[in-house]
């Protein structure tokens, strides 16, 4: 089983990964939705509405968003699946402080909060929640085994978890344009657009050491999961995770 991410954000710092990737994400947060929606073409917006509708069924009254960054899955998540509640946790404040404003300005604020935490160390009970969601983050666990079995733990039996992540196309041409498109092209919109050039590398990176597929429903299903499905999406560029507890 693949326990730890070793891909870090920068090597000039021998911070572990955790300070690293929430420091990239301070840097980055002003620009990070533009960024997102640009370089993917919009598609993301698409994967994450599908992500949300696979919980649909279930109807999840709280729900709570790791890696919630600056909220925007979690506010689909309210607009698609009206939850009571919904508690968004990120390890970057500069990421949060923009999440803070999108529900002040949404006048959310009785139905959705944001904390500063970690997948590793969720500062909730066990069985807590109805349903987890993670968008784009669990690639930056520092320890995925152990962020996974903590979503897990403060999961309520039969509650559900929705993982949105990049993977790794198979197929011929789009493995080689994809290949090209985040290796070559994703740094330089990053450093057009983005303070934090590193960030945009380290995208590439983190998606190529990702145990996606059968491997990541392989650990979904060790760190406790009855049941574990991946739904490659847009040729396999990003896999929808659903994992019941």
């Amino acid at each position: 089983m693949t326990t730890s991410q070793t891909v870090k954000p920068y090597k000039d710092t021998d911070a572990d990964k955790k300070q690293q990737v929430a420091d990239m994400f301070n840097n980055i947060s002003g620009t990070y939705d533009f960024l997102n929606h640009f370089m993917s073409l919009g598609i993301d917006i698409v994967w994450r509405k599908k992500a949300i509708r696979a919980l649909k069924a279930s109807k999840p009254q709280r729900l709570l968003d790791v890696a919630t960054g600056t909220g925007d899955f979690a506010l689909e998540a309210i607009k698609i699946l009206q939850p009571r509640k919904v508690i968004g946790v990120d390890i970057s404040s500069g990421m949060l402080d923009i999440a803070r404003e999108k529900i002040t300005k949404k006048g959310l604020e009785d139905r959705f909060e944001v904390a500063l935490a970690d997948s590793e160390h969720l500062p909730f009970a066990d069985g807590s929640f109805d349903a987890v969601t993670v968008a784009f983050g669990v690639r930056n666990f520092e320890n995925l085994e152990q962020g996974l079995a903590n979503i897990h733990r403060v999961l309520k039996p039969g509650g559900k978890a929705a993982v949105l992540e990049f993977s790794k196309p198979k197929g011929f041409p789009v493995k080689q344009l994809y290949h090209f498109y985040f290796n070559h092209v994703t740094p330089l919109i990053g450093k057009a657009f983005s303070k934090d050039y590193r960030a945009y590398s380290y995208l590439p990176e983190s998606v190529a050491q990702f145990p996606d597929g059968k491997q990541f429903t392989d650990i979904l299903r060790h760190v406790g999961f009855s049941e574990a499905q991946s739904r490659p999406q847009t040729f396999g560029i990003c896999t929808i995770y659903i994992a019941t507890k």
